[in-house]
């Protein structure tokens, strides 16, 4: 059994772009999807193995430090961004992590240009961020179900007593 090089599943921006376009031009299907993924959970686990189902290659965008304090609040992350990448590198559904800082995806979707974007949770399509980005080309946005009864909101507040 031959073992993956956990470092070279994290990319850099312009490594990422490159990469994308390469299997892209070998036929492959690009699946993106994005997300804080603080204290990685088996929820993460069965979205990330859903999401690489819909296609060849799975890219998964992480927020930056800063950014999961702006949206989780004070205390987050508990792993700091390099942590995050290197524990999603390890996932077997995952094939590249790449960071970014911005509020949201956009931006890196309209680099990537995926065929396919997909966001875990109880909301439909149209909540998702970056849809209309996506559809304009004439990519598919899908949703996979949260796993019922498993967060990291959850997690954090039953490690802090709460």
């Amino acid at each position: 059994m031959s073992r993956v090089n956990l470092q070279s599943k994290r990319l850099t921006r312009s490594q990422v772009k490159n990469v994308v376009e390469r299997e892209r031009a070998a036929g492959r299907r690009i699946v993106f999807t994005n997300g804080c993924f603080d204290l990685l959970h088996v929820g993460h686990v069965r979205y990330l193995d859903a999401a690489r189902r819909l296609g060849e290659v799975l890219v998964v965008a992480v927020n930056g430090d800063a950014t999961v304090r702006q949206l989780k609040g004070q205390g987050r992350p508990m792993l700091a961004l390099e942590a995050r990448m290197r524990i999603l590198s390890a996932l077997e559904a995952v094939d590249y992590v790449v960071a970014f800082e911005e509020p949201t995806p956009c931006e890196l979707l309209r680099e990537l240009r995926p065929e396919v974007l997909v966001k875990g949770g109880d909301y439909g399509i149209e909540g998702v961020v970056g849809r209309e980005i996506v559809e304009a080309y004439g990519g598919q946005v899908c949703v996979v179900p949260a796993t019922q009864g498993v967060s990291t909101t959850q997690t954090v507040a039953q490690i802090r007593g709460k």
